[in-house]
């Protein structure tokens, strides 16, 4: 074996090691990615899950606003009848 030989032997596993850690940097970005997905995911439901929510807590401030009105309607009437 000469020279040469061992030069194009020694390039050919820096090029194998050079494959390998670009495998494991893509196994990696690719888990990454994945995640990042899952994140976009969970917030857009998290958001629609706010805005539902927010949209529940309005609708039971109007209706506690019309239980209200409706309870002072009751005493209104429970006052014009008279009491035995």
């Amino acid at each position: 074996m000469n020279a040469l030989d061992v030069v194009s032997a020694g390039a050919l596993v820096l090029l194998g090691l050079i494959l390998l850690i670009l495998m494991f940097q893509y196994l990696r970005l690719r888990g990454i990615w994945k995640m990042m997905l899952v994140c976009r995911s969970a917030t857009r439901w998290a958001r629609m899950w706010e805005m539902e929510n927010r949209e529940l807590r309005s609708a039971l401030r109007a209706e506690k606003a019309h239980v209200e009105q409706l309870q002072g309607k009751l005493k209104i009437l429970q006052s014009l009848i008279p009491s035995v």
